[in-house]
C-alpha cells in the first residue's frame, strides 16, 4: 500500500484510479503525515450477507399465508 499526500492524490487521481483498475493497488492519502484516508477499489455488498442486527429474528408463522380477518386488528377492519 502505498501513501500519498492530500496534494499527491488531486493532482494524480486519474493515474491512481488507473492504477487501481488494472493493478488492484491501494493507497492511503495522508494530511500532514497522518493516514486519513484509503483509496481502493470498490468492492459491492453482498446482498447474500446476513444483517447482523436480523440474526436473531424469528418469524413463527408462514409469511405466504394469507391474512384472515382475525388477524387483522380492530381498526384495519
Amino acid at each position: 500500500m502505498k501513501a500519498l499526500n492530500v496534494h499527491e492524490a488531486k493532482t494524480q487521481l486519474s493515474a491512481l484510479l488507473k492504477e487501481i483498475e488494472e493493478k488492484g493497488e491501494r493507497f492511503v492519502i495522508c494530511r500532514d503525515g497522518k493516514p486519513v484516508a484509503d483509496l481502493s477499489a470498490h468492492k459491492p455488498a453482498s446482498r447474500l450477507v446476513q444483517d447482523p442486527m436480523l440474526a436473531d429474528t424469528k418469524i413463527h408463522y408462514d409469511p405466504t399465508e394469507p391474512a384472515s380477518e382475525e388477524d387483522w386488528p380492530e381498526a384495519a377492519r
